[in-house]
């Protein structure tokens, strides 16, 4: 896992898109829970960037599915999970497993 970026880089219900491995990863900060999902909705492509973030989930900015931050499900449509990785803080250090 190498560092990614500073926590101090992503405010509170905050995004910030960084590059890993040629993969875009959308990271969220939510009270001070780093998560990691990929920059794409798995419904049609749409970047997350634009995505509204809530307590628990993170909604598509073009047809409103509702992805979980913990696990990448959407209880709307099952059939369509985005997908998520394990971060590591170390510090003010950001690191992803993209496994």
């Amino acid at each position: 896992m190498d560092n990614i970026a500073k926590i101090s880089e992503i405010p509170n219900f905050g995004k910030k898109v960084v590059t890993v491995s040629d993969r875009e990863i959308l990271l969220i900060n939510v009270k001070g829970t780093i998560y990691a999902v990929e920059n794409e909705c798995p419904h049609q492509g749409s970047p997350l960037n634009a995505a509204i973030v809530k307590d628990s989930y993170i909604s598509c900015p073009r047809h409103g599915y509702r992805f979980n931050l913990v696990d990448g499900m959407c209880t709307e449509h099952p059939e369509c999970i985005l997908a998520t990785f394990p971060v590591k803080l170390s510090g003010d250090d950001v690191s992803v497993d993209l496994g």
